[in-house]
């Protein structure tokens, strides 16, 4: 198992203790889909996040009065909203960049027309002193 995924996770004992639920609730929730704890040596190891979940998860049950069919509504409904919050944030950033680069290329063109603009008043005024000579 992996370093970094061992960092914060906890048997079923301690997760039951954590979040105030039976660890046979625990391994419902687990067989449903409502989460996946991950496994080592045929141990359930669950994470913070899976911890936050099972906590937001007690709180529409006791709150809410949610059922299993309504949880896992509930559950679907916000995997969808986190993706399109995540999918509309990256659509942001790249209107930003857009932005920039439309911005960027406006200033340069405006840079180019007055040098050019420049170059053009100096050469009609060098042509009109030649004339005047």
């Amino acid at each position: 198992m992996n370093q970094e995924r061992c960092q914060g996770l906890y048997i079923i004992q301690v997760a039951s203790r954590l979040t105030g639920m039976h660890p046979q609730t625990l391994r419902k929730y687990e067989k449903v889909g409502f989460l996946a704890p991950a496994r080592h040596r045929g141990l359930r190891l669950y994470s913070d996040e899976d911890i936050e979940r099972l906590k937001m998860i007690k709180r529409w049950v006791e709150d809410g009065g949610l059922n299993l069919a309504g949880l896992s509504l509930a559950l679907d409904i916000r995997e969808r909203l986190i993706e399109l919050k995540r999918r509309l944030a990256s659509i942001i950033d790249t209107e930003y960049e857009l932005k920039q680069q439309i911005l960027g290329f406006l200033d340069e063109t405006i840079q180019i027309l007055e040098t050019c603009s420049s170059s053009k008043a100096l050469r009609e005024r060098h042509a009109k002193g030649r004339e005047e000579k």
